[in-house]
């Protein structure tokens, strides 16, 4: 549990597991069970992330001899790749949305009193600038929350002389989900050195009177109302979306897999048709005369 990225969901995937398998036998593990398991929990996605703990523990159980014999566990069917991403326009609007919003009081005297007026409080800037490291490193929610202008124990740091953005927390260790260093584009790390200069920001990138923020939920549904995006979009659009222009702007697979810090498969099998170069031969051969011999 402690080497887990997240303990407390962990916890809770442990939670269910034990109401419905924890009083059955090894014996009793079998594809008919574990598609009862998942019918009885109802969400595809979920239950299969829950099977693969239950599998997990099984081969832990049997490394270290405790049984004998082969244990099957049968996953749901994954689901079709989230492929939901945001045009150049739908971000500018809800970074427009996020930096102008303003939070309204009422004047408590004078002859206005009781009027409503917007004041000078900003509550959703922090959220632009977590879209913009978003949707320029397509980092991962997490190194953004904990990335910081100065190094230090778990923290993603920022090094604005190098221009590189060490996503991997100081201390953390590395896991599945790969957060090698990117090299951060200009024009944000422009943005970034300004926020620091002035005082916009005074440690962490995206911070609360001081403080790392370690969620944005609510404020991201205001922010998404605000622009008024139709879409059903959450933060981890944002990477999505990264990986998208970059296919969308010829950047070879290699290199894209490294800068979001994914496999070059995944991003083949999930964003390779925006690539301007998706089968265009074949769509040019379609049409040609087979060649005389």
């Amino acid at each position: 549990m402690p080497k887990q990225a997240s303990p407390k969901k962990a916890s809770a995937r442990i939670d269910r597991l034990l109401d419905w398998w924890g009083t059955k036998m090894l014996s009793e593990v079998s594809p008919t069970t574990c598609r009862d398991y998942a019918k009885a929990r109802s969400k595809r996605g979920g239950s299969r992330r829950d099977l693969e703990d239950l599998r997990a523990a099984i081969n832990h159980h049997a490394k270290r001899n405790l049984h004998t014999g082969y244990v099957e566990v049968d996953l749901p069917q994954k689901g079709a790749p989230r492929g939901a991403w945001l045009t150049r326009d739908e971000v500018a609007k809800l970074l427009w949305a996020c930096w102008r919003h303003g939070r309204t009081v009422r004047l408590p005297r004078g002859k206005e009193k009781g009027k409503v007026v917007e004041s000078e409080w900003h509550d959703l800037r922090h959220i632009a600038r977590f879209i913009l490291m978003g949707i320029y490193t397509g980092s991962r929610s997490g190194a953004i929350f904990s990335a910081s202008v100065y190094a230090g124990a778990n923290r993603s740091f920022i090094d604005l002389e190098s221009g590189l953005f060490y996503r991997l927390a100081e201390g953390a260790a590395e896991t599945n989900k790969r957060q090698p260093p990117v090299r951060l584009p200009k024009r944000l790390l422009a943005h970034l050195r300004r926020w620091k200069d002035k005082g916009v920001i005074a440690q962490y990138v995206v911070e609360w009177d001081g403080l790392p923020v370690k969620s944005i939920k609510v404020g991201w549904k205001r922010a998404v109302q605000l622009a008024g995006i139709q879409k059903t979009i959450s933060p981890h659009t944002l990477r999505h979306t990264a990986a998208t222009w970059l296919m969308q702007q010829g950047v070879d697979k290699w290199e894209t897999a490294g800068f979001l810090g994914m496999s070059e498969q995944m991003v083949d099998r999930v964003y390779g048709h925006h690539h301007p170069d998706f089968m265009t031969v074949a769509a040019d051969r379609i049409t040609r005369k087979r060649a005389r011999q």
